[in-house]
């Protein structure tokens, strides 16, 4: 009966330390099993990424009250070339064309999904986008033509190259069920409809800044007007 005794007591005190082990594992594991089951990717499900023609393509058209054509083009042109000149200043991000009120670049952005302390996690994200200006005081915006270079190393060198229609589409970065991202892919999807959304956001508050009117010369008290 003794023995039995002290069997069970050796056997708790051995339950006990492991779970003392673990115990703070456990507590730092906790919020980020909190935060995933938290995280609510509806937005990003089926149908968040559009296709035309099998080509993945956001598009967004708005209006702009109380202006004409000939005053949308220049804060839309403004707001394009802004775009490239944010982007990574190599042969890919450039204006292609910029004539009847419609403006078009290739653009490269660094895309960053976590940068912590000797690990930042990012890729080049590339994208072709065009704002044309109709009479109807309408803007109609297009980003397509959209890729990723990921993986490379300090000098640049020895990435992957995937392009949106392999890698985010539904039918690449979803479940069959179409309930869930993929690991991989998904974060690539979460990141590049939130940048969609920003550039469409960012176009359609341009015209809120309201534009710096030109400055009359001061007559001076001595100029002779004839």
């Amino acid at each position: 009966m003794i023995k039995n005794n002290e069997t069970k007591s050796l056997k708790l005190s051995a339950l006990v330390r492991t779970v003392k082990c673990w115990l703070p594992l456990l507590m730092l594991a906790m919020p980020m099993l909190v935060s995933a089951a938290s995280k609510d990717d509806s937005k990003y499900l089926a149908g968040a990424v559009p296709e035309r023609n099998g080509i993945v393509t956001f598009t967004q058209t708005f209006s702009v009250k109380d202006k004409t054509q000939a005053e949308i083009y220049p804060v839309m042109q403004a707001y394009v070339k802004g775009l490239v000149a944010a982007g990574r200043q190599d042969l890919r991000t450039r204006i292609i064309s910029d004539e009847d009120n419609t403006i078009v670049a290739n653009v490269e952005e660094i895309m960053t999904f976590k940068k912590k302390f000797l690990n930042w996690d990012h890729t080049y994200f590339r994208y072709y986008i065009s704002a044309e200006c109709t009479p109807d005081a309408k803007v109609k915006m297009t980003i397509t033509k959209i890729s990723y270079y990921y993986g490379f190393d300090q000098e640049g060198n020895n990435g992957e190259t995937f392009k949106a229609e392999e890698w985010i589409s539904d039918k690449e970065a979803l479940n069959k069920a179409g309930t869930k991202l993929l690991p991989r892919s998904g974060k690539f999807r979460r990141k590049t409809v939130d940048r969609a959304e920003e550039i469409f956001a960012g176009a359609r508050s341009a015209f809120d800044t309201p534009v710096p009117q030109p400055q009359q010369p001061v007559m001076q008290n001595n100029t002779v007007v004839e």
